[in-house]
């Protein structure tokens, strides 16, 4: 959390762990913050390293965040506490999400959909969902397989 961060003290590096949802995380961690992360941190799981990216992102206090699958090979009960670590993360500043799994992005202000790379969609979820265009579809799709 505080790579490449000199300023940033253990107790700052706690409070990001634990404002991003990581706290029962923090709370096995043998040294705490203190803990030593080696390379690409292959010691944690994918759920552990997105936690450790979000208190990182915290603690820097951008304004504006983007989120690049940021719940992609992640468990569902995992996703719940990344998802709420999105929601913590996102309060306040212009966050800008690129998802598949569409329940990452279900309480985003505006949605766009691409098609090609190009926009076909734009909307709240409600909205989109009502135009039962792509979007809802997708919904449809990854509801029905339990993707969401």
């Amino acid at each position: 959390i505080t790579l490449n961060r000199p300023g940033l003290d253990a107790s700052d590096a706690r409070t990001a762990l634990i404002e991003v949802g990581g706290g029962a995380f923090l709370a096995r961690l043998a040294e705490g913050v203190k803990t030593e992360v080696k390379e690409r941190g292959n010691e944690f799981s994918a759920g552990e390293r997105q936690l450790i990216s979000f208190a990182r992102a915290l603690a820097q206090n951008p304004t504006v965040l983007i989120l690049d699958e940021a719940t992609s090979h992640i468990d569902s009960e995992t996703e719940d506490i990344i998802q709420r670590g999105i929601e913590r993360l996102s309060k306040g500043r212009t966050t800008l999400i690129i998802a598949h799994r569409l329940s990452t992005i279900r309480h985003a202000s505006r949605i766009y959909v691409l098609d090609q790379g190009e926009i076909v969609e734009e909307g709240s979820h409600q909205e989109l969902l009502a135009q039962k265009g792509l979007f809802a579809n997708m919904v449809e799709t990854q509801t029905r397989q339990g993707a969401d």
